[in-house]
């Protein structure tokens, strides 16, 4: 068995004296391990880690393998490893990508929405409202994806103020009624209007973050949502020198 794609590098682990096994997420074969040989030597180790995009040619004897890998570097991303900011954001990407994703379960769409949200964080751009939706993909290709275009109840488009914490799906002022203090606040971030920083941001990651703990890790994975993401989560909220969020 072999194939040639390109991937990224979402993590690695010391395997035996000299050689490690990499974590890497392509477009065709999705989060998919192998073992490259000398992989801990100082050449190699700078360009294996997380966030580094990689030339990958996978060989095995059988398809249900763990394999080996070439590799050859295409993009470091070193500007990753120079901002905290963005340091935090490569490492919640990463964490939840091998937290959440099958092993070898291609999601093309979400691969590709990785290496955007990877290079605006290596510009300094203004990422928190991009990291935002990238959860909100990942919910939607794990199988939660929320419904915010109309109440669940009322069924109307308009006026639409908060989401159930049960099905996902948007509720009206209207529809809400007395139960108005069960609802998570839909932020207007979310409908593509408010503010993509602050209170709107915040508001936003509360209920992604509800969705990954509580459908992710509760119903599909069995495990906390890894810590980084919490870490990012914290430093978005204090804001960071140079970064306006």
């Amino acid at each position: 068995m072999e194939w040639q794609a390109e991937g990224t590098v979402l993590a690695r682990r010391p395997h035996g004296e000299t050689a490690v096994i990499l974590d890497v997420l392509t477009d065709l074969h999705g989060r998919h391990s192998g073992l490259v040989p000398g992989g801990v030597s100082q050449k190699r180790a700078a360009m294996l880690q997380p966030g580094s995009r990689l030339d990958l040619r996978w060989r095995a004897r059988r398809d249900d393998q763990l394999g080996t890998f070439a590799v050859e570097p295409l993009r470091l991303r070193s500007g990753l490893m120079a901002d905290p900011l963005a340091l935090a954001g490569l490492n919640a990407v990463c964490s939840l990508l091998v937290f959440a994703l099958p092993e070898r379960d291609p999601h093309p769409v979400l691969a590709r929405d990785t290496e955007r949200l990877l290079d605006l964080m290596e510009t300094g751009a203004d990422w928190g409202a991009d990291y935002l939706h990238w959860e909100m993909r990942l919910l939607d290709e794990m199988g939660f994806g929320l419904d915010l275009s109309s109440c669940v109840v009322t069924g109307a488009s308009e006026g639409l103020a908060y989401v159930s914490p049960k099905s996902g799906r948007a509720v009206s002022r209207e529809g809400a009624g007395e139960w108005a203090d069960r609802l998570l606040p839909l932020p207007g971030i979310l409908g593509g209007a408010g503010d993509n920083r602050g209170q709107d941001l915040a508001e936003g990651l509360a209920i992604t973050g509800h969705f990954l703990t509580a459908r992710i890790a509760g119903e599909l994975v069995g495990r906390p949502v890894p810590a980084a993401r919490q870490r990012l989560v914290d430093r978005l909220a204090r804001g960071q020198p140079g970064n306006a969020y």
